[in-house]
């Protein structure tokens, strides 16, 4: 009986014993495993980085579950001034695809280079390649009109001082063309898949198709064809749908009182009872506007990541 128990006993030890090798040996395989850049080991995904959230719908619409998405300006951050994070940094290393806006905007500017240098084999693509980038509306006359604003902006960045407004996102019609350069850019990392990146590709070029169309009907019916905003993020949208935007603050600086009272008068005499806010800006001027109008203060966020939902919620607020 004695024997029986020293023997199960020494059965039990050899057992646990192969179980902890043959552990350490799947541990010591896994680590020799070479892991491909780019791509997610564990779900075999396409690692795709970007700058701001609508691109992450763009992207996940024609890659759907092949890819994942990195975006480097985090919900509520400003992409004029935001600086990534060294976790950030450290996911970006692994990335195969960046996707830039390539307007301009102040993040890409000062960061771009950093990041090819932290990811040399990193495709870069622009998805403003094919887009007519436009001047900020106005932007001549504020340049002659010095007084109009206070010059505190810090001048570390530098593309509004070109003039270029760099929000090409806002025209569902540049949204297209930005969808499109996804597409070419995928199925250069990944051609054997792409009927299935075209596929979903057109299926959402037509689900903005619809939206544009939507939008179109929309401004028909409004009858004022001026927008009051804190920030000057909605010119490509104005642009499509023949509509002027009157914004408060310019090249990043706090609007002067004269510019304010500009502002109020224009409102008055064009029936303005509407002040659109950015949840990344200050919005102090724009209640103070739209007290004095008697309108009211509606957030809208250019930086939505539900881009069809948001940029139909923002023409809603016409009617």
């Amino acid at each position: 009986m004695e024997k029986d128990i020293k023997k199960n006993i020494n059965k039990k030890y050899v057992i646990s014993g192969i179980g902890i090798f043959g552990l350490l040996v799947i541990v010591m395989l896994g680590g020799c495993i070479e892991e491909k850049p780019g791509i997610n080991q564990t779900e075999g995904k396409i690692l795709i980085a970007t700058t701001i959230l609508p691109e992450k719908e763009f992207i996940e619409k024609v890659g759907k579950d092949k890819v994942e998405v990195l975006v480097m300006v985090p919900p509520g951050a400003n992409p004029h001034t935001y600086e990534p994070t060294p976790k950030q940094m450290e996911m970006l290393s692994k990335a195969k695809i960046y996707a830039m806006v390539g307007s301009g905007i102040e993040f890409e500017l000062g960061w771009m280079d950093k990041f090819k240098e932290i990811n040399k084999n990193m495709m870069i693509i622009n998805l403003s390649e094919g887009i007519n980038l436009m001047k900020f509306e106005g932007s001549h006359k504020h340049k002659k009109s010095e007084d109009l604003h206070e010059h505190n902006h810090d001048h570390g960045h530098n593309h509004h001082h070109a003039g270029i407004d760099p929000h090409v996102w806002t025209s569902v019609k540049n949204a297209k063309i930005m969808v499109e350069n996804i597409y070419n850019g995928l199925i250069k990392v990944d051609t054997k898949n792409e009927n299935y990146y075209r596929k979903n590709k057109e299926n959402y070029i037509n689900e903005l198709e619809n939206l544009d169309a939507e939008i179109s009907k929309i401004m028909e019916k409004t009858k004022s064809k001026k927008f009051i905003i804190s920030h000057p993020a909605f010119g490509y949208f104005a642009k499509d749908y023949g509509l002027k935007q009157i914004s408060i603050e310019y090249e990043g600086k706090e609007p002067s009182p004269k510019w304010i009272e500009k502002v109020i008068k224009e409102a008055k005499e064009n029936n303005i009872t509407l002040v659109f806010v950015s949840p990344q800006f200050n919005t102090k001027t724009a209640e103070i506007i739209a007290k004095e109008i008697d309108g009211k203060v509606v957030s809208v966020n250019p930086l939505a990541e539900n881009y069809v939902e948001n940029m139909k919620k923002f023409a809603e607020n016409f009617e």
